[in-house]
């Protein structure tokens, strides 16, 4: 079931508008599509989609925040800063490991929710051309429900940007 609105999640970026700036709408459509995306292969818990929701707003955030390509570590902080003043401490482990391993190439151990958002983010990143177990259908509608909005130019942009500066360190966030 397609979820488009998400309270948390539409709090948390309403709560970073101003640092998104122009890139708000972007950031927006890709966090709820990795949302949907991993709502989509989650065991459906009850806390799962507070989880998602509080991953998928901070899982990149620190390009913005920070103003890094590197921004792993400081999304992870304040993810974990968040989970701190919401009262969530119980949920710093496994969130943490949703926003810190998003970009592994190769699946987690464990998986659960940290591999279901890694291959959701992939999902989204490679626009659904690997959709992992997810069927064909889904994905398209997730993919057609928020635009890209300028999202995957703003990253070739931002990964040249870092390539220039940073030959051989071009992506950092990459893990295997």
């Amino acid at each position: 079931m397609l979820r488009t609105a998400i309270g948390t999640l539409d709090a948390l970026l309403d709560a970073h508008a101003a640092v998104l700036g122009p890139d708000g709408t972007a950031y927006r459509n890709h966090a709820y599509r990795v949302a949907n995306l991993c709502l989509a292969q989650a065991e459906g818990r009850p806390d799962d989609v507070e989880k998602i929701a509080i991953a998928a707003a901070f899982h990149d955030i620190g390009i913005w925040t920070d103003r890094t390509f590197d921004y792993l570590p400081p999304s992870v902080e304040r993810a974990r800063a968040h989970l701190a003043e919401a009262g969530r401490t119980e949920w710093v482990s496994e969130v943490s490991a949703m926003v810190l391993e998003h970009h592994k190439l190769s699946a987690l151990r464990g998986g659960g929710l940290p591999e279901a958002f890694r291959r959701a983010d992939w999902i989204d990143v490679t626009r659904g051309w690997r959709r992992f177990s997810l069927p064909r259908h889904v994905v398209r509608e997730v993919l057609a429900a928020w635009p890209d909005a300028g999202f995957h130019k703003r990253l070739v942009a931002l990964g040249l940007a870092r390539l220039r500066t940073h030959p051989l360190s071009p992506l950092p966030m990459v893990r295997l």
